[in-house]
């Protein structure tokens, strides 16, 4: 007998990818239900993630669920916690990876991936495999890290058994296509899901959450930076109503509205009579609620520019794709957006469904979250920069920063959900020294942890490195800060101010300069935090540890690399980091 499924109605597909989706997955569950859920030996599958700010996580977990529904021996690891003296064992390898800062593996991917690209990895015949690579196209090394999961795995012998799937941004769609494709290829060998049961993770979720975010009543909006030109925006959202929990070292997504004078000048330059268009969830509104709220018309990339070009006459769009050079792409995607494309290079498009049809969806841009829940009952609060710049004689800024700082007005409440991330959380053990790196608006999960020892009354000491520009106007929460000290809940607190003098002074110098200090409190088994900026910052303070490692703890450049390789694994040295 075969089960029809079908996807909730909620879903966030469109419906043509529901159609599709529903008539993949029922095919391939009634083939699967050719053979019994119980027919056979179970099938080992070993599912393995790399995560950064928390969703292959999440992803991976989901797959394990399903997994575990069906005729599978289904195991789990953190790429951190992964024996890879196992490798060579494996029957059935599913890899779930991100990418972050400079095309870099996650911090929990760093050693596995070294090894793997070392001369030292073993070869993998009979070790079949597959990768979920997930990234950003809006960055120049796009999913990097899972291409060399997949390059690799193959060079050494590995079977791929399901084609690498490269996620861009929004996970659910290629996530239900991986793994059902991934089950359709295992279920014949007697590992079918049980009649009726959906052969991937649902990805409808009950309640709020991305899929179905909460408006939420702006509580508080303002700037803690002195007078001037710089702004970095306290802004306190309520949570009441909506159900929505979250822990310290969570995120907070945030759905923005793009500016809706430069919506009508796209339109107003458009070759067409704007009319509704379809919207990525498959819903149809005018074009101008339409690119307001659903597309992103804030960034280019080399897809777009693509497309673009095969309705525009322009020469230069022709000769860039022609040429198909990376820095030329990347010059020229920088600092433009789509109104660039619009007024520079026009394009002939017969309506607004094929004008949308090349633009991304509007994704929800994550924040790390400034507070503890239990020290702010039902709010949530976010450390804002605000990013303003000029370029190509327009003013303008980041979509989300400057949606709370311009956009707010008459009565807009900000969408909103809850992004979980276990890869960054306070030690289990209260008792645990704590040192935090969180310079600009990296001090945000830093003020949610003080917070939280504060709260639950932690016995552990808690030193702090920040750092800005000017101490006279940004020194963010200053008064909080200089009560946690006068209190003790703040152990240690160093500040970097880079323009202050004529020296530039960063927290990096700072851990340096209290090198023996820092030695100490690692060897007595502190957590080591560093939140903020990845390409730059996160890897100036890495370098700054290891200094540390050799110069205090008398390790070669080899076993301090080693020493802060172990730290990450054992969960003692994390980053948030963007």
């Amino acid at each position: 007998m075969v089960f029809p499924i079908q996807l909730p109605n909620d879903a966030p597909f469109t419906p043509e990818q529901r159609a599709w989706l529903n008539d993949f997955l029922s095919k391939a569950l009634a083939q699967g239900n050719q053979v019994s859920a119980s027919s056979g030996p179970s099938v080992p599958v070993t599912v393995i993630y790399g995560s950064q700010t928390g969703t292959a996580e999440g992803l991976a977990k989901k797959l394990l669920k399903t997994l575990k529904k069906g005729n599978f021996e289904a195991e789990m690891y953190d790429m951190a916690q992964y024996d890879r003296a196992r490798l060579t064992q494996e029957r059935n390898l599913l890899i779930i990876t991100s990418t972050y800062g400079d095309g870099e593996p996650p911090d929990t991917a760093a050693e596995l991936h070294g090894w793997l690209m070392s001369d030292a990895a073993p070869k993998l015949d009979g070790v079949s495999y597959s990768v979920l690579a997930l990234g950003d196209s809006s960055y120049p090394d796009f999913c990097k890290c899972g291409v060399e999961f997949d390059t690799r795995l193959s060079a050494l012998g590995a079977n791929r058994i399901y084609s690498r799937m490269d996620v861009d941004v929004d996970a659910d769609v290629p996530f239900a296509e991986w793994s059902g494709g991934i089950l359709s290829v295992l279920a014949p060998s007697g590992a079918a899901i049980p009649a009726g049961e959906s052969r991937f993770a649902d990805s409808s979720e009950e309640g709020y959450s991305k899929a179905n975010p909460f408006p939420s009543s702006v509580l508080q909006n303002f700037n803690l930076n002195g007078p001037g030109d710089k702004q970095t925006h306290q802004i306190a959202l309520s949570l009441n109503g909506s159900g929505l929990e979250y822990e310290v070292g969570d995120a907070l997504g945030v759905y923005p509205l793009n500016p809706a004078e430069v919506v009508d000048e796209i339109i107003s330059n458009l070759p067409f009579k704007a009319g509704n268009v379809p919207t990525p969830e498959g819903n149809e509104v005018p074009l101008r609620e339409a690119l307001i709220r659903c597309y992103d018309i804030g960034s280019l990339n080399k897809s777009i520019i693509q497309k673009w070009q095969a309705k525009s006459g322009s020469p230069f769009l022709r000769s860039l794709v022609a040429a198909d050079d990376k820095k030329a792409w990347d010059d020229f995607c920088w600092g433009r957006e789509l109104i660039d494309l619009v007024i520079d290079h026009p394009a002939d498009f017969s309506d607004g469904e094929e004008f949308v049809s090349i633009l991304k969806k509007l994704q929800p841009r994550l924040y790390s979250i400034a507070s503890s829940p239990r020290a702010h009952p039902g709010e949530v609060h976010l450390c804002v920069g605000i990013v303003r710049y000029e370029t190509y004689g327009r003013k303008r800024g980041g979509i989300c920063s400057s949606f709370f700082a311009d956009r707010l007005s008459g009565g807009v409440k900000p969408r909103v959900f809850v992004h979980s991330n276990s890869a960054f959380r306070l030690p289990a053990d209260s008792e645990t020294p704590v040192i935090m790196v969180g310079p600009g608006t990296g001090i945000a999960p830093f003020r949610a942890f003080l917070e939280e020892r504060k709260a639950t009354d932690a016995k552990g000491k808690n030193w702090l490195f920040f750092g800005n520009p000017y101490s006279a106007t940004d020194y963010l929460y200053q008064s909080e800060l200089q009560e946690y000290l006068a209190d003790g809940i703040l152990t240690k607190l160093d500040l970097a101010w880079s323009r202050d003098q004529k020296e530039k002074i960063y927290v990096q110098n700072l851990m340096v300069k209290n090198g023996a200090e820092l030695w100490s409190w690692l060897g007595n088994g502190a957590a080591f935090y560093v939140c903020g900026d990845a390409s730059r910052m996160a890897k100036d303070v890495d370098q700054a540890l290891l200094k540390v490692a050799e110069e205090h703890g008398k390790l070669s450049p080899e076993d301090a690399s080693a020493y802060i390789a172990q730290m990450k694994k054992e969960k003692r040295y994390l980053r948030d980091v963007y």
